[in-house]
């Protein structure tokens, strides 16, 4: 019985030990997509400010693939000490539904450290499109439905996943048509290809006045200060639709709280910095940077959500 006192004791103070050493080394943040997406955007603006206030280098490395699959699972499997973290957003908590034997598990295999910022989207159509807002296109998705084609990203994507939340809660059918990004479901939209599509904001902010698609409302539960004359859905007559894509940091599941605390404190220091806060407000993103609890509780409450929505629609990852 001593021993096994002994030994945790130890285990203790070795744990103790490290937090107070950290960090003593550069940190690595996986992005697991290509460089230029959301989740790129948001943690390199963080980066910089997280290596001032640490006192060591904190390094971003890319990891794409398998919808975020491949940079995630490395980082499940990384050694629980603080020095490699993992950034994601929705799909973190979609794809344990959409591939069932993907190698790790949003709850079980990831300790979360914090949200850092939420970004909302636009639901945009076709000028050719006979609506002006989101209740004339319910309306019309209920009087022909599986007529009005949406486009996104891909099977599965962020902008797929918002059409589908809104399909479920108002009992309407679109008709999906996947492309291989934002881009060419931009292109397709404005060319008439598609009758609608939920888009970020940094795609489309460019294009709200060009005349060749008509922006009908934004995801958020507010208005955007940047795009102040575009009403959300809940005011458009959806009162309980809203939508927003995040960016969270997590670790793997062994790391101390101790360390995760550390962490915490630099990620929302860093994102509440004035500065990063402006940049973000420009493109519709809102610095939410908090507990680890909130992340936790998101993350279980969107496994839930996206799990019950993916099933409803019969989603399958491309």
């Amino acid at each position: 019985m001593r021993q096994i006192v002994f030994a945790f004791s130890f285990s203790l103070v070795s744990v103790a030990a490290m937090a107070q050493q950290f960090p003593a080394k550069p940190i690595r943040i996986v992005i697991p997509v290509p460089p230029g997406g959301n989740i790129d955007t948001v943690i390199r603006a963080i980066a910089p400010r997280m290596s001032e206030t640490l006192g060591q280098s904190v390094i971003l490395e890319t990891r794409p693939g398998a919808s975020t699959n491949l940079g995630m699972e490395l980082v499940a499997r990384a050694p629980g000490d603080g020095y490699t973290l993992g950034a994601n957003t929705l799909a973190l908590v979609a794809n344990v539904s959409l591939f069932p034997n993907q190698g790790y598990d949003p709850e079980r295999d990831f300790y979360p450290v914090s949200l850092v910022a939420t970004s909302p989207s636009l639901i945009a159509v076709h000028p050719s499109v006979p609506v002006t807002n989101i209740r004339e296109l319910i309306a019309l998705a209920k009087k022909r439905p599986d007529t009005i084609k949406f486009g996104t990203s891909g099977s599965g994507t962020i902008t797929h996943l918002a059409v589908e939340l809104l399909a479920s809660q108002t009992g309407t059918k679109f008709t999906h048509v996947p492309y291989k990004g934002g881009g060419p479901a931009l292109i397709a939209l404005m060319s008439g290809e598609i009758d609608m599509s939920v888009l970020a904001v940094v795609a489309v902010a460019g294009h709200v006045n060009s005349g060749r698609m008509r922006v009908l409302a934004v995801t958020s539960g507010k208005r955007m200060p940047s795009l102040p004359n575009i009403p959300t859905v809940a005011e458009s007559g959806l009162a309980n639709y809203e939508f927003n894509s995040w960016v969270g940091i997590v670790a793997p599941t062994s790391t101390p709280a101790s360390i995760i605390k550390i962490l915490n404190e630099h990620i929302v220091r860093a994102a509440r910095t004035p500065d990063v806060i402006e940049r973000f407000a420009k493109d519709g993103t809102e610095v939410v940077a908090g507990t680890p609890e909130q992340f936790k509780k998101v993350i279980t409450d969107e496994v839930a959500l996206w799990s019950r929505i993916i099933r409803q629609a019969g989603i399958r990852a491309d």
